[in-house]
């Protein structure tokens, strides 16, 4: 290379390095909490929330220019949502040549986070809707946060849910241009979630595992896993914000999860053994949870075969209800519902009751459970079970949205799927409230006793067919 060129590229070295070179010194030499303020701001508009930090700031160089921040708070309107031990805020250098801090990545240890929902309907990170206007174009840093956790409360329900070790890395986010109330529509994400444990009011899991991607207001959360019940869950949810109207579809599978680890939720006994299938696919839309449920369409089914129910012989019970009238129908119908689904409806259930009766055991062979949802009611497609040596069966519906029994119907059916006995249930989730059981004896009298004998000497004749599913009769 001759003098004059490699003169020339010395001197541009020189040219960009100087900058360089005084904008390190500055930071090197200066305080650099006395620009804490500008941080704090810079950090606020990428969260879109107040950030304060109560501990001092300090600058390091490697990797890439970064600007840690101890005793990390922040709020929205004054409330706390989230603290850290720790912040750090990688900083793109250029900018700082015009004065302006730019904040490429932020990273979070040990954050501690709380989301709260409000009796109206309002979370706690909402900022108040401002009237018009559009808001620009904008790629936001990329966040990362190790080791944290959250809690959310949501008030009208009561019901918690909390999280920890969550690891959080989110690659991508930019907002387009967009209306202040469309910011759904606007975002675009890729973010990876992972939590060692959850905890709610009625059951614990464990390492939780999402991926999310987001555009032009679709966003799937797919794959979604975690272990709960002792088995693996799987599912997805695929949410798009682009109409007027939120619209939802969610798949979630659980095979062979356990049944005496679903019952520890309701019961400290162990009251059942076996493995159950459990699967769900429902579409729903709207914008409050009651529209949501409204909406509510798909298929819900729970099955299992050769469970152990620990407690009561079902079948020497059977075998005495038409003289003792005591045995209760809906105890058996409890069975229908042992699972994720049933966490909603077996509110007003003493499952330690149901179970642990007059001792003994009971093999159920088959459970069946399927069910059709339109506009929030599930409709009994196909509900059975079968014992060594008996059947029952379930008619009916379960109204989700008012949260009660729609002329629900158990029966212990015959061989021919002929109701020999039935009990209604209905009332609210909360408490249910079950009718006398009856036998075809005890509704007609002594009419239908002699109707019986006469049909039984003419093996084959015709009978109402309670039950036609899936589940035979024992062998």
């Amino acid at each position: 290379m001759s003098k004059s060129p490699r003169t020339l590229l010395f001197a541009l070295g020189a040219l960009i390095g100087f900058p360089v070179l005084v904008a390190f010194a500055l930071l090197f030499f200066l305080d650099v909490n006395v620009y804490k303020p500008r941080f704090e701001a810079a950090a606020s508009r990428a969260f879109g929330l107040e950030v304060h930090a109560a501990g001092r700031l300090e600058v390091v160089f490697f990797p890439g220019l970064l600007v840690k921040m101890e005793d990390v708070h922040i709020r929205n309107r004054g409330e706390e949502l989230a603290a850290a031990k720790q912040v750090r805020l990688k900083i793109d250098f250029l900018p700082l040549l015009r004065n302006e801090i730019r904040i490429e990545k932020i990273v979070l240890e040990h954050p501690s986070i709380t989301i709260e929902r409000d009796r109206e309907g309002r979370f706690n990170f909402e900022k108040p809707e401002t009237a018009g206007g559009r808001s620009p174009a904008q790629d936001l840093p990329k966040i990362f946060l190790s080791d944290g956790s959250l809690r959310y409360t949501d008030t009208p329900s009561g019901k918690t849910f909390s999280a920890g070790n969550c690891s959080l890395d989110v690659s991508h986010m930019r907002l387009a241009e967009h209306a202040r109330a469309e910011i759904m529509k606007a975002l675009s994400l890729t973010a990876e979630l992972a939590c060692g444990e959850l905890q709610t009011t009625t059951y614990t899991a464990s390492d939780l595992k999402i991926s999310v991607t987001g555009e032009n207001g679709v966003f799937v959360l797919k794959p979604a896993t975690m272990r709960v019940f002792g088995g693996q869950a799987a599912g997805s949810i695929q949410a798009d914000f682009a109409g007027a109207v939120p619209v939802y579809q969610i798949r979630y599978s659980h095979p062979q999860f356990h049944i005496e680890e679903f019952l520890k939720t309701l019961s400290s006994h162990k009251l059942a053994e076996g493995s159950m299938d459990f699967s769900m696919s429902l579409s729903m839309r709207g914008k409050t949870v009651k529209k949501l449920k409204q909406s509510a369409q798909g298929q819900i089914s729970l099955r299992g075969r050769n469970l152990i129910l620990n407690g009561r012989d079902l079948d020497r019970e059977f075998a005495r209800f038409d003289s003792s009238q005591h045995f209760n129908l809906v105890d058996v119908g409890a069975y229908f519902f042992a699972g994720p689904f049933g966490l909603v409806l077996t509110k007003g259930y003493s499952f330690a009751r149901i179970f642990q009766g007059s001792g003994g055991h009971s093999q159920i062979r088959t459970l069946v459970s399927d069910w059709k949802v339109e506009h929030g009611v599930a409709h009994a497609q196909d509900v059975a079970m079968a014992t060594n040596e008996n059947r029952v069966a379930l008619q009916g519906a379960l109204d989700l949205v008012n949260e009660r029994f729609n002329d629900v119907t158990l029966a212990l059916i015959d061989a021919k799927g002929c109701a020999k006995a039935r009990q209604k249930i209905r009332g609210t989730f909360q408490k249910p409230l079950a009718e006398k059981p009856s036998t075809l004896e005890s509704l007609a009298g002594p009419l239908v006793k002699l109707f019986n004998r006469a049909r039984g000497a003419f093996p084959g004749g015709d009978c109402e067919v309670f039950y036609a599913g899936s589940v035979a009769p024992p062998g």
